[in-house]
């Protein structure tokens, strides 16, 4: 007998299949300003993200739960940590995505739910199944295969995978809210994006007075794009398993291996095919593990 899950989890499930449903279509948005430098739009993306969580922070009135988390040196030192993850993840994918790379990055997506299994185990206590471990054996294998065959690493996917994974474990083990605490991360990332953008040259983009509306507003929208996804998926880590959660994950890099491929053109070459085979295979059975013992 399957047992229904309580309210909670039901919350949790919504919240996770949101969070990667945007995260999935996210490219077709950056895709709009590939003719803009990465950081510029890394910058973008953090001036426009606090502006958003200002605005919903002041409109639910939550400011009083922002204030306890300041006066803890130890959690505003682990949100200076998992910020840096954070604005790493988020430049990294924008390259990434304007670079012809996105097959790796959708890879990248492919391995973090095995990666999150790994930190289950590692700082949760969560324990690993017979079907699981042979998941993540084929996970290895995959990824040894295209070192020795090819030999190349998958640099890109592993460190997209590697920065989210962790982000996402931190999140999970602080006493945080998911508003006040992304929030936060956001102003902690601020002064870097404003440096950045009063010493880097100027660009053609960077006079927002003379963009076109249209550009605008798509830098604009960096903000929403960026932080709803986030709100969603710290909402869901907080409700579900991490195991749980990486079952979800799968939607986002579905979404981005169909863009790559058929929208954008990027070339499926035999070493990704190496690897995305056993990638898909271990995923495959580790859902099909989890859904058997959820019997």
């Amino acid at each position: 007998m399957i047992h229904m899950p309580n309210s909670l989890n039901k919350q949790g499930y919504i919240y996770a299949v949101l969070a990667f449903l945007m995260w999935g279509l996210a490219p077709i948005y950056f895709k709009q300003l590939d003719h803009i430098d990465a950081l510029e739009i890394l910058t973008h993306r953090i001036v426009w993200s606090v502006l958003f969580l200002l605005a919903i922070i002041a409109l639910m009135k939550q400011w009083h739960k922002v204030a306890p988390v300041i006066k803890q040196p130890k959690l505003v030192l682990l949100l200076c940590l998992s910020s840096t993850l954070l604005g790493f993840n988020w430049g990294l994918f924008i390259w990434a995505v304007n670079n012809g790379h996105m097959l790796d990055a959708s890879l990248g997506y492919y391995i973090n739910p095995l990666l999150n299994v790994l930190l289950g185990v590692v700082f949760l206590a969560e324990r690993l199944r017979k079907w699981q471990k042979v998941a993540v054996g084929l996970a290895v294998a995959g990824v040894s295969l295209q070192v020795i065959s090819f030999g190349s690493f998958p640099v890109i996917a592993f460190s997209l995978a590697s920065s989210f994974a962790i982000y996402g474990l931190l999140r999970k083990k602080m006493p945080v809210e998911s508003l006040p605490g992304l929030l936060l991360e956001a102003l902690i990332l601020l002064p870097a994006a404003i440096i950045y953008w009063w010493v880097s040259e100027p660009s053609t983009t960077t006079n927002m007075a003379q963009n076109s509306d249209l550009i605008n507003l798509l830098l604009i929208s960096a903000g929403i794009v960026t932080t709803l996804p986030l709100l969603c998926f710290i909402a869901a880590a907080k409700r579900l398993a991490y195991s749980t959660l990486g079952l979800f994950q799968y939607i986002g890099p579905s979404l981005m291996f169909v863009l790559a491929v058929a929208l954008y053109g990027e070339s499926f070459s035999t070493e990704r095919i190496v690897t995305f085979a056993c990638i898909w295979s271990a995923l495959a059975l580790f859902s099909w593990d989890t859904y058997r013992s959820s019997k």
